[in-house]
């Protein structure tokens, strides 16, 4: 059974998507991964953003970074978007002068986000015997950055935002300092945070 629907959806992916935050804010990671049934059931097929990425491509346009999937709060661009053998791979850069841009930048450095989620029109799906749907073209509108990824497997792979990996390490050096000046214990967990 084929379908189309010309609503716009979200997919979110998690754990596994390899998302990096590094120098400058710059991030990466995978946005959807091929062959991967994420939390609603659907399995996105390889090759099913080629169409709209070569649309993009052609048009000089851009698949946008949103916070949310809030068309009202983008926080960066992505300079690189491709399908490869895993999956969607996005790069690109948080834009720190854009107050929610230093908020997901902070966020991500700290560990309280990681996912990754597509806004996307499904343009031709197919459905099997148990109702499972293999998405096989999709118009792909944003990639944006969330709390819950639908897709466990998509989510930021590294952190460090310019200096800020540098000043927590020194942190956490200054206070197993300090509890060792006081004469307090220190464990392995607590030097770390």
């Amino acid at each position: 059974m084929t379908e189309d629907n010309p609503s716009l959806e979200r997919k979110f992916c998690g754990g596994g998507s390899g998302l990096t935050l590094g120098q400058d804010a710059r991030i990466s990671g995978y946005a959807s991964l091929f062959g991967a049934r994420d939390s609603g059931g659907d399995v996105v097929g390889p090759g099913a953003f080629a169409a709209s990425l070569a649309a993009l491509a052609a048009d000089n346009g851009k698949v946008r970074m949103l916070w949310q999937h809030d068309p009202g709060e983008p926080i960066g661009v992505w300079d690189e978007v491709r399908e490869d053998a895993r999956g969607l791979f996005v790069e690109g850069r948080l834009l720190t002068d854009v107050a929610r841009g230093r908020e997901a930048a902070s966020l991500l450095a700290a560990g309280a986000i990681d996912g990754l989620s597509i806004g996307y029109r499904v343009q031709k799906a197919t459905r099997d015997d148990a109702g499972q749907r293999l998405l096989t073209r999709i118009e792909l509108w944003e990639v944006s950055l969330v709390t819950f990824p639908m897709l466990p497997s998509a989510r930021v792979a590294g952190k460090a935002v310019g200096e800020a990996a540098e000043l927590r390490k020194l942190g956490a050096g200054l206070r197993r300092a300090g509890r060792l000046l006081s004469g307090t214990k220190t464990s392995k967990r607590s030097e770390s945070t």
